[in-house]
């Protein structure tokens, strides 16, 4: 379980940087130098933000994973 969430967090991280990219570079040929530049700016602080919020999440759970999944393995175990 752990395995699977971590991977949906980092691939939520990757397609996040995916779609900044894709509105910026959409975005900048219709805008004046001063937005594309304040636009830059604000997707580097937002993709950065995130992806560190995110490992931290990752990291957090690795360390608590037996606090955190032990009621979904008792529940999935007890479904068989």
């Amino acid at each position: 379980m752990f395995r699977r969430d971590r991977l949906w967090a980092w691939g939520f991280v990757v397609f996040l940087w995916l779609v900044v990219a894709f509105v910026l570079l959409s975005s900048v040929p219709y805008s004046s130098s001063g937005v594309a530049a304040a636009s830059w700016v604000a997707a580097v602080v937002l993709v950065v933000f995130n992806t560190a919020s995110i490992g931290a999440m990752v990291r957090h759970y690795a360390h608590d994973k037996k606090h955190i999944y032990e009621t979904d393995i008792r529940h999935l175990d007890a479904g068989r």
